[in-house]
């Protein structure tokens, strides 16, 4: 079960930041990520995470402004937003995937990731 909170009303260039515990599985074990979706559009990649950590990616709109961490001896995926915009207004998702080890490939397509949480909504005013 992955349980995502730390959503909130901001102002334009406020920060928040995103928990999802996840409880139910070895968090170890499992690469994970961060997706939004807005009123009326797809389901978008925001941010993903390697299983120890070690390789990260970005969507594009948020780079250089949101980074995802993970403390897997608290099963517990971060996403810290900083300067945000009306445009990160959404309810965002986190998404766990199994992954191997050895393997550092960073998963940012939705039907890649097997679990979800059930979202927390970020709005972000002017």
């Amino acid at each position: 079960q992955l349980q995502a909170s730390g959503g909130g009303l901001v102002q334009a260039g406020a920060s928040l930041r995103l928990s999802c515990a996840v409880s139910g599985r070895t968090f170890r074990m499992y690469a994970a990520g961060w997706f939004r979706q807005a009123p009326g559009k797809e389901r978008e990649f925001v941010a993903a995470i390697t299983r120890n950590g070690g390789s990260t990616a970005y969507g594009d709109s948020v780079k250089g402004r949101f980074t995802v961490s993970r403390e897997n001896d608290k099963n517990t995926l971060y996403l810290q937003m900083n300067n945000l915009n009306r445009e990160d207004t959404a309810v965002y998702y986190c998404a766990a995937r199994h992954q191997i080890l050895s393997n550092n490939y960073v998963a940012t397509r939705r039907d890649e990731y097997e679990h979800w949480g059930q979202g927390t909504q970020v709005t972000v005013s002017s």
